[in-house]
């Protein structure tokens, strides 16, 4: 089984799927910083939830089968195309586009059972398929009613239902009769970690209006900071040292890891990653004007947020709290007030010193650690 697990790999077809999902979190910011307001974070929060679940149930699909093969292969283009859809009408995912959003976003979701189903010959992964259905099947259906209706408010009703029905389902139902690979799926889950960075950095670009002159290059340069502090906090040691320990476990508890760890308390690092791309995209725009709230509160509550999901996965993953996160989460969170009054680009300015001082203290604080976990997984 060990042998098994460490030649499995991510095929090219599952990076090739992730490239929609990228395409699809680029129209969420989108649609974010077009009105930066606290109407337009909920629904981009929602639609995010959404996308992340489905994006997840690939990810478990294709730890299981080989998706690049056959006719998975084919369903999976299939998939894309709904999915590609699904990102075209996020912008408008709670007006005009409502109802195509909902149709595509169902099909994404109902051709994942299919497809599982298809391609699944044990007895006990079977069952748990049908478990996962009582909620995988009706949350979208929701989605599909909300585009429906007109109300506004009754749509927002029916997203979040919808939402919490679906992400209740391995919860409630358990996630027993399923089998993972360790490596794969660690493996599949930092690559889109990368992929979300890679949003804050598309948001640098997209984000400059006008001239290159100084105060925009400087900008640039503490967005680019930021994004790699995020970077250095997943990459350096927490993804390592999380995935020894989901390697070391066995059968049951190694699928209930799988489920806490990554598809739950991976979202909330995703949605901080994004926001903090809304943060630094409106920053750029308008580097010497104040920043509004909304706009402060992506930027450093989008850290804030990344912070605590660090501090849940490792409490998850390896039983402990790292306090010196906990700290940089409160930090950041109080510095929201000081963000709003003060010219944006100084606003980017705190948030890169805030995440390079924590990178800093933590190189030094946990040297030995880190130099053992580093040196233990490369062997």
């Amino acid at each position: 089984m060990a042998e098994q697990e460490a030649e499995k790999r991510v095929a090219p077809l599952e990076l090739f799927f992730d490239l929609v999902f990228v395409f699809a979190v680029t129209q969420v910011t989108k649609m974010m910083s077009a009105d930066p307001s606290w109407e337009k974070l909920g629904q981009g929060m929602l639609v995010l939830a959404a996308l992340w679940w489905a994006w997840g149930a690939y990810a478990w699909l294709t730890n299981y089968i080989a998706a690049d093969e056959g006719v998975e292969r084919l369903l999976m283009f299939v998939v894309m195309g709904a999915m590609l859809i699904a990102a075209l009408a996020v912008p408008g995912a709670f007006s005009d586009n409502a109802l195509l959003f909902g149709l595509a976003y169902a099909l994404a979701r109902w051709m994942h059972i299919f497809i599982w189903a298809e391609a699944n010959e044990a007895v006990d992964t079977g069952q748990a398929i049908v478990r996962l259905s009582r909620t995988a099947l009706p949350a979208p259906a929701l989605l599909i009613l909300a585009g429906l209706v007109h109300d506004e408010t009754a749509r927002e009703a029916l997203w979040i239902l919808a939402l919490a029905i679906d992400f209740s389902g391995p919860f409630v139902f358990g996630v027993r009769g399923f089998r993972v690979s360790a490596a794969h799926f660690a493996e599949r889950f930092s690559l889109i970690v990368i992929i979300a960075l890679g949003e804050s950095i598309v948001a640098i670009g997209t984000g400059i209006h006008g001239d290159l002159d100084s105060a925009v290059l400087v900008a640039a340069a503490l967005g680019l900071i930021v994004a790699c502090g995020l970077w250095w906090a997943y990459f350096d040691t927490a993804a390592l040292a999380a995935e020894r320990r989901f390697r070391d476990a066995r059968g049951h508890e190694r699928v209930r890891i799988a489920r806490d760890a990554y598809s739950y308390l991976h979202l909330p690092l995703i949605a901080g990653i994004v926001l903090v791309a809304l943060g630094v995209k409106t920053t750029l725009a308008h580097l010497h004007h104040q920043l509004d709230t909304v706009p402060a509160v992506a930027l450093l509550g989008g850290i804030a947020l990344y912070y605590a999901a660090h501090v849940g996965f490792r409490l998850r993953s390896l039983g402990s709290v790292n306090p010196a996160r906990v700290v940089a989460a409160a930090a950041a969170l109080a510095l929201i007030p000081l963000a709003t009054a003060v010219d944006a680009i100084v606003a980017v300015g705190l948030a890169a010193a805030l995440t390079s001082s924590l990178i800093a203290y933590e190189t030094v604080r946990f040297r030995d650690f880190r130099e053992q976990i580093r040196h233990e997984t490369a062997a």
